[in-house]
């Protein structure tokens, strides 16, 4: 199943709706879709370079608004939908372990979701769930997923096709040291 839903994405990129799939897609992957929208993003940078601001534009903004929703479920719909959602993603047995810890590095966890290949959907349930600040969730929202979405753009619009192995390959990884790197750093500089 999810591999017709990754090709049914794929084919999406070249049609002449490719802005609204990818709006959609990205709504809806910050709540419950397992497709992320890289796999529509790279295409269509690839086939408009030109355009890969406006898109990464598209794919910021409706990820955050689906990241709303995330949060949305989470906050008023847990038992009904968050908890299904998180069962399905093999999650709902770390909730109560989280959910204790979240509201202390709530702004981070938001961050390290939105850049990183983890799940970004679960923390935006988990957020609302907890309750964690909506403005710190929305604010750490925008900036972790507009980094992640005109990094990849940028990359794309100055390379090329020639990058697409290594951000298929590599990108979730680099994402991921950075922020360990980031946290890393801050932490050193709070303890030592």
């Amino acid at each position: 199943m999810i591999r017709k839903l990754y090709d049914w994405t794929m084919r999406q990129a070249e049609g002449r709706y490719a802005y609204w799939v990818l709006a959609v897609v990205a709504f809806v992957e910050s709540s419950v879709f397992p497709i992320p929208p890289d796999v529509l993003i790279i295409p269509m940078v690839l086939a408009a370079r030109h355009h890969a601001w406006r898109i990464a534009l598209v794919a910021t903004a409706a990820s955050v608004a689906g990241g709303m929703l995330g949060y949305l479920i989470g906050y008023g719909f847990m038992d009904a939908i968050g908890q299904p959602i998180l069962e399905f993603y093999g999650k709902a047995d770390k909730f109560d372990e989280l959910a204790t810890r979240f509201n202390e590095m709530g702004g981070w966890a938001v961050l390290i979701a939105g850049v990183t290949p983890f799940p970004y959907k679960v923390i935006t349930i988990f957020s609302g769930a907890t309750h964690l600040d909506l403005w710190l969730f929305a604010g750490v929202s925008v900036l972790a997923r507009a980094l992640r979405f005109f990094v990849l753009a940028a990359l794309l619009w100055k390379f090329g096709a020639p990058i697409r192995a290594f951000i298929e390959r590599w990108l979730g990884l680099l994402f991921t040291a950075f922020v360990v790197l980031l946290i890393g750093g801050f932490y050193a500089l709070r303890f030592l």
